[in-house]
């Protein structure tokens, strides 16, 4: 499985787990809390017909690297851009799911000659409004989120997975709960999920403003992928979005939960391959 080591600042020395597959044009897809590269597992091939498809593990999550690191959402687009660096891709589109939305819109504000477009799956948009469960409430508070996390079991896991579906599927569920389980629940892996959670925070209600008005700049093409019958990212969240971002179209997919390219994959890289073969977007 390959990896790369990041260089400079921050994430100097870093190493990231990745998958890639096909040629053409990049795409990069960013998974979200919990997630990892695999968890695409649907989605690669299907854009491979037109691509050069990456998706990698953040750090703290999947194999990657998990540091005891101040995991914001500047941070991992650090790390994104690193990723590009090491991998030497000038340009991408960049596909990002529920908090690797926000990863992805962070990175092109932040390097915008970047990035070609932007698809945003079950996205969670900082600039906007989002108030988290109050389960991810808990966890990221000081002290009891790391003693929760230590009370965690795959059986835990996947009752709490099996509740961000409309139907779950078993095999889906059991994958993503049981993939590198051992190296996804170390105790490093525990502490950077629970200071994701605790991090993050200061992103979506601190910095809430500056986003908003970073975010009226951005020139280049959303396509934005919502379930209706979203419990983590309330569909509201997503049309709030739609009508705030300057170039976004919204997709809404009916009897689906928080995993539209896993419940509905067909449907949705149907969408994705049409979005992300369009003709780049003007500079």
């Amino acid at each position: 499985m390959p990896e790369i080591r990041l260089r400079g600042g921050e994430v100097d020395g870093l190493g990231l787990h990745y998958v890639v597959e096909g040629r053409g044009p990049a795409v990069v897809l960013v998974h979200g809390l919990g997630g990892f590269a695999e968890s695409w597992r649907h989605n690669v091939a299907p854009l491979t017909r037109q691509a050069t498809v990456y998706a990698l593990d953040l750090p703290g999550f999947g194999t990657s690297a998990k540091p005891r690191a101040h995991y914001r959402l500047a941070y991992f687009a650090l790390a994104l851009h690193g990723f590009f660096e090491a991998l030497g891709l000038r340009q991408a589109s960049l596909v990002g799911h529920s908090l690797g939305a926000g990863v992805c819109v962070t990175y092109a504000l932040t390097h915008p000659t970047r990035v070609d477009r932007l698809a945003l799956i079950g996205g969670v948009v900082p600039g906007f409004s989002f108030r988290p469960s109050w389960i991810y409430r808990l966890l990221a508070l000081p002290g009891v989120g790391d003693a929760l996390s230590l009370l965690g079991s795959a059986s835990l896991f996947k009752a709490a997975l099996a509740r961000c579906f409309h139907r779950p599927v078993r095999e889906e569920v059991d994958f993503f709960v049981d993939h590198a389980y051992a190296a996804r629940t170390t105790p490093d892996a525990r502490h950077a999920y629970v200071a994701t959670l605790r991090h993050v925070r200061q992103d979506f209600e601190a910095r809430r403003d500056d986003y908003r008005r970073a975010l009226a700049t951005l020139d280049l093409p959303i396509l934005l992928i919502h379930g209706r019958q979203d419990r983590v990212v309330p569909a509201l969240h997503c049309a709030e979005v739609a009508e705030g971002l300057p170039n976004a179209s919204a997709r809404w997919v009916d009897e689906c939960g928080h995993f539209p390219q896993i419940e509905h994959a067909t449907q949705v890289n149907g969408w994705l391959a049409e979005f992300l073969a369009a003709r780049p977007a003007p500079r």
